[in-house]
């Protein structure tokens, strides 16, 4: 007699208990133990990798699709519509006990947003065209996954880095920032029970965090439904913005706007000089791989320290941050082994086996007496 197969309950257990094992999780993970709502943004392939399930169903409550519910993904054509792996991702998260972040439903640069959107035959696409096209899509989006996903990244990226307000873009040269106040509008009314997020990243800093206040109060004083503003938190070591990130949770607070920290991570191989507009520095810079062989104990120490002082910020403000997000499970699947430049990067709370760093057990203890 054949004997029996083994459950996908009973192989989901045993895997966890070895990863148990080989981690030294115990009852306490990040998810059990802060104050607000933990997650992580994913890879599409998530549901092929049923090593990395423990590690991610024991530390975080929400996941963010990487790739597969952006613009270009889902539409990169017009009607065109690829929700297989989107639907996937969904019914894994609900299978899984985990809540979903949709990411992103406009995203406000020109190289980020299918041409087919911005262009009416050989012209720029009119501001009622482009608009018609933008609450197609966030109709059909959202309403797909109506009471299926948690928030929505409505815009991304809309402000400028300079002294400008927005960033130059077809969609603020065709509507000026109407169409940051009609995305909000189009996606609360085709789900009115998610919460519908802001997300940029440097805004925490001078000049970029005013253009952020001065959109928030004017979406406020035309109703416009946002719940909360997003900080992607892509620091580097010993870079970390810690006074600006605390002005800006004040400046939050003091406005009863929430927060979340949407895309963390502190990258251990300083990239800033990569956008010096030096074609010899940028060549030198990509063979640099200082860490190829394992990151020495000395980076990983100010790394944890760094990772610690942040969220007892974070915590100091967990009235005002619904959610952290990391930007990947784990250090061999961080964006930052291949963004600016190839290399292998060392940024998160765990190891390229998902064993924890010291980064993760600092953390552990902010929140522990």
């Amino acid at each position: 007699m054949k004997p029996a197969s083994p459950s996908l309950g009973n192989l989901f257990l045993s895997t966890a208990l070895c990863l148990v094992g080989v981690t030294g999780f115990g009852a306490e993970t990040l998810k059990t133990v802060v104050p607000f709502s933990m997650g992580v943004g994913i890879s599409d392939q998530i549901f092929e990798r049923p090593q990395d399930w423990p590690l991610l169903t024991s530390q975080f409550s929400y996941v963010t699709p990487e790739n597969s519910m952006k613009p270009a993904a889902i539409q990169a054509q017009p009607g065109a519509w690829s929700f297989a792996v989107p639907d996937h991702f969904v019914e894994f998260a609900r299978a899984h006990d985990l809540k979903v972040v949709g990411h992103c439903l406009v995203w406000a640069k020109d190289d980020r947003t299918p041409s087919w959107f911005s262009k009416e035959g050989d012209q720029p696409a009119s501001r009622e065209l482009l608009l018609e096209r933008m609450k197609a899509h966030i109709e059909s989006v959202v309403g797909r996954y109506r009471g299926k996903i948690a928030m929505w990244d409505v815009v991304n990226e809309a402000l400028d880095d300079g002294a400008g307000y927005l960033r130059d873009s077809c969609w603020s040269r065709a509507c000026g920032e109407e169409f940051i106040a009609k995305a909000f509008a189009y996606a609360h009314a085709a789900d009115p029970e998610a919460m519908l997020i802001y997300n940029d990243y440097n805004n925490e800093l001078e000049g970029k965090r005013q253009s952020m206040i001065r959109l928030i109060e004017s979406l406020r004083a035309q109703k416009i439904p946002l719940h909360a503003i997003g900080l992607q938190g892509h620091y580097e070591l010993d870079s970390v913005p810690f006074e600006a990130l605390e002005k800006t949770l004040q400046a939050m607070r003091a406005m009863k706007m929430k927060v979340v920290i949407s895309e963390l991570d502190i990258d251990v191989i300083p990239r800033g000089r990569w956008w010096a507009d030096n074609g010899a520095e940028r060549e030198a810079l990509s063979k640099h791989n200082p860490y190829a062989q394992g990151c020495p104990p000395e980076i990983l120490q100010r790394q944890a320290a760094q990772y610690a002082q942040l969220f007892r910020l974070f915590n100091k403000y967990s009235d005002t941050i619904a959610r952290v997000s990391f930007w990947n499970l784990h250090d061999g699947q961080s964006w930052l082994n291949d963004f600016p430049w190839k290399r292998d990067n060392h940024p998160l709370l765990f190891d390229r086996n998902g064993v924890p760093k010291p980064a993760y057990h600092e953390v552990m203890r902010v929140f522990q007496p």
